[in-house]
């Protein structure tokens, strides 16, 4: 997988992953003084097939909305326009939820025959992450300046934000539990059933408003699929990579427990980055640390809307 573009005298190239979390690499940039055309270059240099236009401008990024290409600690903060403190914040409510994840795991193993289980138990934990995924909704709803369609901020809003934060992409896997099928909480949210199309939301709507008649609703997997989604509002954000590398409780928690992914993404999504030659480039193809070699640019953020 690459991704190129043209600036000034030169062609650009960055290597990059077709899986997992699609990995922009600017520690092998290709670079060669122009000749041609960029697809003539693509094609010739590296063979590339199926190309496809991208729908940003180099080095642009959009505030809270995290894509491949953004994976530094730095360019967390800068590209996304977050804080340590806010990331510590969010990791803290991570770190509550995979705990009580963890601890239902410890009486009920997860399994086929497991996933229809319910318990006071785990629906205190569905009531949890689906007030905390509401919150993290929430946020986004307002800074895009939107107003609910009625009095409160309902799924028919939330809805809203399927497609700006690339959802439903976003799958995750219980490493040690092969016979749970994968979680994409937000595969199949449509506007048209913004509340039944999320089976594990609708769980915990009925069972948050009528314990006695829907108590059954607060399932195990309901339980996963919940805690998943506010993962990916967490990744959304943040990105993946503070989950596995912030250290502690947390990183560890998570890496035992849960691998993400992208799939069926939206590659012209992306993020690439700027870079900016010296003076008297080099003209002839190299491959180059553009990261090391301080040739990256500042990301242009631009604020998020729906």
């Amino acid at each position: 997988m690459g991704y190129a573009y043209e600036i000034d005298e030169h062609f650009v190239h960055f290597y990059g992953r077709d899986s997992g979390l699609w990995v922009i690499s600017s520690g092998l940039t290709t670079t060669e003084g122009k000749s041609g055309t960029i697809a003539d270059w693509i094609t010739a240099t590296f063979g590339a097939t199926d190309v496809v236009a991208g729908a940003r401008e180099v080095g642009e990024t959009v505030a809270g909305v995290w894509r491949p290409g953004v994976f530094l600690y730095d360019d967390i903060r800068t590209a996304l326009a977050t804080t340590d403190s806010d990331r510590h914040e969010a990791l803290q409510s991570m770190r509550l939820l995979l705990d009580r994840l963890d601890e239902l795991f410890l009486y009920v193993e997860p399994g086929p025959a497991s996933l229809s289980t319910y318990s006071h138990k785990t629906r205190e934990l569905l009531i949890l992450a689906c007030t905390e995924l509401e919150n993290a909704w929430t946020r986004y709803m307002r800074e895009a300046d939107a107003a609910p369609a009625g009095k409160d901020f309902t799924t028919g809003d939330y809805v809203k934000l399927l497609a700006p934060l690339f959802l439903s992409e976003f799958q995750l896997t219980l490493k040690a539990f092969p016979g749970v099928a994968p979680s994409r909480p937000f595969h199949g949210w449509t506007a048209a059933q913004p509340t039944k199309s999320l089976p594990w939301y609708d769980g915990y709507n009925q069972t948050k408003h009528d314990r006695k008649t829907h108590f059954d609703k607060a399932t195990l997997k309901n339980c996963i699929d919940a805690v998943a989604a506010n993962l990916v509002m967490f990744s959304v954000r943040f990105s993946p990579y503070p989950l596995y590398n912030e250290g502690g409780t947390i990183s560890s928690l998570f890496r035992q427990l849960f691998e993400i992914e992208l799939k069926d993404c939206r590659r012209e999504s992306f993020y690439v980055p700027l870079i900016k030659f010296p003076d008297n480039p080099n003209l002839n193809l190299i491959v180059i640390d553009s990261a090391n070699q301080k040739m990256v640019q500042p990301w242009g953020v631009k604020p998020f809307s729906l």
